[in-house]
C-alpha cells in the first residue's frame, strides 16, 4: 500500500496536495518500462525529437498561468513572478533543441588515406532528474529536455515540496506526442529515491540540491561508473569596484540577492564595495529594500514572498543574529514588515553591515532574504574574499573597465563569472560550478556531453 506525502503551502500553511509515494512494484515497472522505451527512441531522428520537444514547450506556455498559480502555492514565489519560471524553461528548452543537431552530430577526423574515421554520440540509455523545489521548472528542463533530445529516457524525481511539477511535465510530453515511458515521473521518498539511484537501470543522474544531498547520490552511485552532474549550493559573491555605475550595481545586487525571497542557488548572497562608493552604495541599497512588500504570494501586490517552511526562516534568523552578536549592523528592522513573524516562513528581508568572514552569514549558505556588505579597500582584498568560500557557482564584477573586470574575472573561482549582472543563466553558456558547487554541466552543447558518450568509428578501407 503507498504511503500518502503531504505538501504543506508556505503561503497559509495548509495541506495544498497529497500524492501517493511510488511503491517498490511502481519504481521497477517503470524502470523497465523507460529501457523498452528507450531502445526505440534512440533509433527517432533528431527532426522527431525536436517537433515533439517543441510542442511540448507550446503546451507550458498554454498553462502559464496555471503553473504560476502552482509555484506560488507550492513554494511560495511572489504570482507576479511566477509566470516568469515558465518563460525561461521555454527560453532554455528551445535553445537546446536549435542546438542539438551540432552538439549531437558525428566528430569527424581529418582525411587518412585508406580510413574512415568518426566519433559518435550516443545516448546513455536512462537519465535520472532529481530536481528542486526553488526553481523547479527551470533546474528540471536542464537536463530533461537536452537528455530526451540526446535520444535517452527520462525519470524525473521532483522535491517533496513541488509534486504537481512533474506532472505537468508528463502533461507537456503526453500532449506532444512522446512516445510512452521515454519521459516518467516517480513520487519518491529519499530511501527510495537512493535505491532508485543504485539500480543497475539508472545510466546517468543529474542532480541539483544540497551539498548533504549531493554526497548522498554520489555515494548512492558509487562503484556502477556512471555519469553524475551535481548542481549544488553557493555562497555567491558580487564585487562592487571604484569606477562601477553605483545605481545599476545596486540595484542589480539587490535584486540578485532578494529574489525568489534569497532563495536561488546563484543568487548574491555577499557583497564587496570599494571604500571609495561604500557609503553611498549602503545608503542605496537599504532604500531599495525597505521598499520591498513582504505578504502573501498570492497578492499581485507582493514583490518578497515567505520562505519555502519556518525552518528555513529560523535558519536565516539565527544567521543574522550571531552576526549582530559578533558586531554586525543589521539596518532593517523587521517590525516594519507586518508579516514577518517567528514560527511561520514571512521573513522580512535584512542587510547587515560591519560584517566579515568569522561570521556564518559571510560563509554559510543562507538561502534566504539576507546579504552582507563588507567594504574594501582594493581588487586584490575583493578577489581574495571572493575566493574565500567552500563554494564556486557564480560572482559578479560590477565595473565600467571591462578589460580590468575580465582579468579579474580570471582570478575569481567560480563556474560563472558575471561582468554588471548576475543572478541568471544564458542557455548557450555552460551552467556548471567548482568546489562545494559540485561538478558537471548542463546547458549549452557541452550540456549534450554528460547525456551521450562516444562511440569511435575506425575503419580500413578495402582497395
Amino acid at each position: 500500500m503507498s504511503k500518502i506525502r503531504a505538501t504543506v503551502s508556505p503561503v497559509d500553511g495548509s495541506v495544498y496536495v497529497e500524492r501517493p509515494l511510488a511503491t517498490t512494484a511502481d519504481v521497477q515497472h517503470a524502470l523497465e518500462k523507460a529501457v523498452t522505451a528507450q531502445a526505440e527512441w534512440r533509433k527517432t531522428s533528431i527532426a522527431e525529437r525536436a517537433e515533439i520537444g517543441r510542442k511540448a514547450v507550446d503546451v507550458f506556455l498554454a498553462n502559464q498561468e496555471a503553473i504560476a498559480e502552482e509555484i506560488s502555492w507550492q513554494m511560495g514565489r511572489p504570482i507576479r513572478y511566477a509566470a516568469g519560471e515558465v518563460a525561461g524553461l521555454a527560453e532554455r528548452a528551445h535553445h537546446m533543441i536549435a542546438i542539438a543537431d551540432s552538439a549531437l552530430a558525428n566528430i569527424e577526423l581529418p582525411k587518412k588515406d585508406g580510413f574512415i574515421r568518426y566519433i559518435k554520440r550516443e545516448p546513455l540509455g536512462v537519465a535520472l532528474v532529481i530536481a528542486p523545489w526553488n526553481y523547479p521548472y527551470l533546474t528540471a528542463i536542464n537536463a530533461v529536455m537536452p537528455a530526451i533530445m540526446a535520444g535517452n529516457a527520462v525519470l524525473l524525481k521532483h522535491s517533496a515540496q513541488v509534486p504537481l511539477c512533474c506532472e505537468r511535465f508528463q502533461q507537456a510530453f503526453d500532449a506532444a506526442g512522446l512516445p510512452d515511458g521515454v519521459f516518467q515521473y516517480l513520487h519518491l521518498d529519499h530511501a527510495d529515491t537512493e535505491a532508485l539511484i543504485a539500480s543497475p537501470h539508472i545510466d546517468y543522474v543529474a542532480f541539483t540540491g544540497s551539498v548533504p544531498a549531493g554526497a548522498m547520490v554520489e555515494r548512492a552511485a558509487a562503484g556502477r561508473f556512471i555519469g553524475v552532474g551535481l548542481e549544488l549550493g553557493g555562497k555567491d559573491p558580487a564585487y562592487v569596484r571604484h569606477d562601477a555605475d553605483l545605481d545599476q550595481a545596486v540595484e542589480t545586487t539587490i535584486d540578485g540577492a532578494f529574489f525568489n525571497s534569497g532563495q536561488s542557488c546563484c543568487g548574491i548572497e555577499r557583497i564587496y564595495v570599494h571604500a571609495s562608493l561604500y557609503d553611498a552604495f549602503v545608503e542605496k541599497a537599504v532604500a531599495l529594500v525597505k521598499q520591498y512588500t513582504l505578504g502573501r504570494p498570492d497578492d499581485p501586490e507582493t514583490t518578497l514572498g515567505p520562505v519555502v517552511k519556518a525552518s528555513a526562516a529560523e535558519f536565516v534568523r539565527a544567521q543574522v543574529a550571531d552576526a549582530v552578536a559578533q558586531g554586525a549592523v543589521a539596518h532593517i528592522d523587521p517590525a516594519t514588515f507586518a508579516m514577518d513573524q517567528v514560527g511561520t516562513p514571512y521573513l522580512a528581508p535584512q542587510v547587515l553591515t560591519n560584517v566579515d568572514h568569522s561570521m556564518r552569514v559571510m560563509t554559510e549558505e543562507s538561502f534566504g532574504p539576507v546579504v552582507g556588505i563588507q567594504r574594501v579597500e582594493n581588487d586584490d582584498e575583493a578577489v581574495a574574499l571572493m575566493n574565500d568560500s567552500e563554494f564556486g557557482l557564480t560572482a559578479a564584477i560590477f565595473t565600467q573597465d571591462i578589460e580590468a573586470g575580465v582579468a579579474l574575472g580570471e582570478r575569481v573561482a567560480t563556474g560563472t563569472l558575471f561582468i554588471n549582472r548576475c543572478d541568471y543563466l544564458d542557455p548557450a553558456l555552460a551552467w556548471t560550478g567548482i568546489k562545494n558547487s559540485g561538478r558537471g554541466c548542463t546547458l549549452s552543447s557541452l550540456g549534450y556531453e554528460a547525456l551521450t558518450q562516444p562511440k569511435s568509428f575506425h575503419i580500413k578501407t578495402q582497395s
